[in-house]
């Protein structure tokens, strides 16, 4: 489902194949709307019914760190915890209240982005910040585990054997299919920390947080309002639309690339750059590298951002073949001779989630 609050949504249902089943373009007002729109298909009798929700769920907190079934408590904790996904939780839990309402007496249950990290190393998690804020929650979590799981899951039989030494008293983490170390995922307690993404600042001088606030605290507001005005500034004002004035979305950018925006420029290269900064940092940590992998809508699609992220790091060991990468969709794109295996893999979320799912209610 798409374009919720808008008189052109859009509504589909696919098949195992793949192949839409439904596929509408309905005026989707509200969230209310569109949720019971999904509720209505799947009791209309046209499709088999559900046997189990699963929900994929940012973070769960300190407490609610394992994938489990829902209840209006868990439920709570995890909206207690909100402002370290603020994007994402509010319209998580909603959703979750609502299925419960809907689908009563069906299975709900969580899926944490944090699950996959919960072997890093304290480290890793631990913040450096006094001990009396540490003990609200904030810590780094690691975000994005269910993407991270289901790589690991398609590279079966492939990953490499070798596994590098890791953070500190770093342990292995079992995930049924492999059991491979987790270094110190670099998503801070609140999603902003890492590259640059769409309308994020990733990560940034806390000195210029404070100089933003400071500006926003001398129009007069409250000490509410400024830390609204804030989030909203580094969380759905920056990042590649912030640089570039013009839109959150690369594909927007290249088009205004090659018709000379020198903004949009910036923008890619800031978050081409961020991302080579990244990897670096990470090789550093594991001690090595083996494999890198492209995923996610720009990672499977912009052929020219693989390009630019890979130019600087031969030292690495990583070349890229331009005429492999010269695809959309999975592939190997290194050259031959490149030490480092480079690939491209989509992620399969919902599958991870359905593998969770059936083995809670197996347990």
């Amino acid at each position: 489902m798409d374009g919720i609050g808008t008189d052109l949504g859009k509504f589909w249902i696919k098949d195992a194949a793949g192949k839409k089943l439904v596929d509408q373009t309905p005026a989707l007002p509200n969230r209310s709307v569109a949720f019971k729109m999904v509720a209505d298909a799947l009791h209309s009798g046209d499709f088999p019914a559900p046997a189990a929700i699963g929900h994929r769920t940012v973070c769960g907190g300190q407490q609610s760190t394992k994938n489990q079934l829902i209840t209006p408590k868990l439920i709570d904790e995890i909206e207690s915890y909100a402002a370290l996904a603020p994007l994402h939780t509010p319209i998580a839990v909603y959703i979750m209240r609502e299925a419960l309402k809907l689908f009563p007496g069906l299975p709900n249950f969580a899926v944490l982005d944090t699950y996959f990290h919960r072997t890093m190393p304290e480290v890793a998690t631990h913040m450096p910040i006094p001990q009396e804020y540490s003990a609200m929650g904030v810590r780094r979590y690691g975000y994005h585990g269910i993407s991270y799981e289901s790589i690991v899951y398609q590279l079966q039989p492939m990953v490499p054997e070798k596994t590098h030494r890791g953070a500190p008293g770093q342990r292995r983490v079992d995930l049924r299919y492999s059991q491979r170390r987790v270094p110190g995922h670099f998503d801070g307690p609140h999603p902003h920390r890492r590259i640059i993404s769409g309308t994020r600042t990733g990560d940034i001088d806390p000195g210029v947080v404070l100089f933003i606030l400071n500006k926003i605290a001398e129009t007069g507001v409250s000490a509410a309002e400024a830390a609204d005005k804030l989030e909203t500034i580094v969380s759905k004002k920056s990042g590649l639309l912030g640089v570039s004035e013009l839109s959150n979305d690369m594909r927007d950018l290249r088009e205004a690339i090659n018709a000379g925006n020198a903004k949009a420029k910036l923008a890619v290269a800031k978050f081409t750059w961020t991302i080579a900064k990244w990897i670096g940092s990470y090789v550093a940590e594991l001690n090595g590298l083996d494999m890198l992998v492209f995923t996610g809508g720009i990672g499977e699609n912009d052929i020219d951002a693989r390009a630019e992220i890979c130019a600087n790091l031969d030292a690495l060991g990583i070349v890229l073949d331009p005429k492999r990468n010269n695809v959309r969709g999975s592939a190997v794109i290194s050259a031959e001779n490149s030490p480092v295996t480079v690939r491209v893999i989509p992620p399969a979320e919902d599958l991870m989630i359905v593998n969770h799912v059936v083995r809670l209610m197996a347990e």
